[in-house]
């Protein structure tokens, strides 16, 4: 049965951009999987007064259900109305494939949906992103594109290496299309293991850093087409304390790298007013996790590791929206 996200409750993404953009800050787009997850990005998000963009990719959706997760987004504008708020809160298909996804996404309640046919010739990406636009458009349902190719894994997208954005490229896409808001490849990668040590640089803590982002890209494109809505995925930054707190009870994650939080507040404060984050709320998560079992062998209540994991999310959500994208109190 067909259903608008508006009976949901939810939001589309172009009021939300469009303060962004006024305001220079970035929207959250946490991933989820389960619902430890989604309570606490919602519990996080109110107590930050944050908007927020709820992310499923394909691979969430069947793990979660497709009917299930209808009734997880109205159980998440519920949650923030009981907490006593009206965050505006979207739910959208991250990195979808195909217009039957995307079209299968707008019929059960998804007020946003990415199109990824960036690993198509320009014209096949042009052709597919417009085909979904015209559907998502009827439905007042806001579609994000993607130019250049993000390097890395994340659940079913995986891509060897990079190729950054064309900014000669960006005009004719979005005038083509008429996309909502573009995904753009400037140094940024999927996953926890984002960057080859060897390509690294270590700072005074030994910790690994790697290559700058490249803002150049970002500023041309920003010339070439002003005030649009600009999207960095692969935007997590690996936190240091996560990874050892794995390593320390059992994990093996070593070398894990990502996109320093300096360089994502520099890029919230241009036109990316959109900034995905999957691997942290994962590794915050799993730390937590991680250290239960080690602490307690015994425990075989899901609720006494699933619920101290939740809280390390709620903490890692706040500290999100407050000093990295800069959206907290913007609701």
């Amino acid at each position: 049965m067909t259903v608008s996200y508006k009976e949901l409750g939810l939001s589309n993404t172009k009021e939300m951009f469009r303060k962004a953009m006024e305001g220079k800050y970035a929207i959250p787009a946490y991933n989820f999987n389960n619902m430890e997850q989604l309570q606490a990005i919602i519990t996080g998000c109110v107590e930050t007064s944050s908007p927020v963009i709820l992310q499923v990719s394909s691979g969430a959706r069947k793990y979660a259900n497709q009917t299930l997760l209808q009734y997880m987004a109205k159980g998440a504008v519920e949650l923030a109305r009981s907490l006593g708020s009206n965050i505006p809160i979207t739910l959208h298909l991250d990195h979808g494939d195909t217009f039957e996804l995307a079209k299968s996404c707008i019929d059960t309640g998804f007020s946003s949906v990415m199109i990824d046919a960036s690993h198509f010739p320009f014209e096949e990406n042009v052709a597919l992103t417009k085909k979904v636009v015209e559907y998502a458009h009827d439905r007042d349902v806001s579609v994000e594109a993607e130019l250049g190719v993000l390097a890395g894994i994340e659940d079913e997208v995986s891509h060897a290496h990079s190729n950054y954005t064309d900014p000669n490229e960006v005009e004719d896409f979005v005038a083509k299309t008429n996309v909502d808001s573009l995904a753009i490849s400037i140094g940024t990668s999927h996953g926890a293991f984002k960057f080859k040590a060897k390509d690294c640089t270590k700072n005074a803590d030994g910790i690994l850093v790697p290559p700058p982002l490249r803002f150049d890209i970002l500023e041309e494109i920003e010339k070439r087409i002003p005030g649009f809505p600009i999207v960095l995925h692969g935007a997590s930054s690996v936190i240091p304390k996560y990874v050892e707190m794995i390593n320390m009870y059992g994990g093996k994650m070593d070398e894990a790298v990502g996109i320093p939080e300096e360089q994502l507040r520099k890029a919230a404060a241009s036109a990316v007013c959109k900034i995905n984050i999957d691997s942290d709320g994962r590794l915050a998560m799993t730390a937590a996790i991680r250290k239960v079992f080690f602490e307690k062998p015994g425990e075989f209540d899901p609720r006494k590791y699933l619920g101290p994991a939740r809280d390390e999310l709620v903490q890692l959500i706040k500290h999100k929206n407050l000093n990295v994208v800069g959206s907290a109190n913007r609701a």
